[in-house]
């Protein structure tokens, strides 16, 4: 979905504060949005939260997986389905 077409009260500021929660910090978030802007057309509760979960079922602890979404945003895109 287009940026522009995303409310700032029910998309941005729930995204953000999200991935803060997760464990990055103001800085990494940044980052992470101007790598991956789509991240704010993710659903937290049916893409971003599945994903985390994921991830974590592979072996990661949350330190290790906020700084893989750091690093590489777009995984939160990914389909995790088999």
């Amino acid at each position: 979905p287009s940026l522009l077409n995303l409310s700032l009260k029910s998309n941005l500021k729930p995204t953000v504060q999200w991935l803060k929660d997760l464990g990055m910090d103001d800085s990494q978030v940044a980052k992470a949005i101007a790598k991956a802007p789509t991240l704010f057309g993710l659903s937290i509760e049916r893409n971003l939260k599945p994903t985390v979960q994921w991830l974590k079922d592979l072996g990661m602890d949350d330190s290790q997986v906020a700084k893989a979404i750091a690093k590489d945003p777009t995984l939160c895109g990914l389909s995790i389905d088999g």
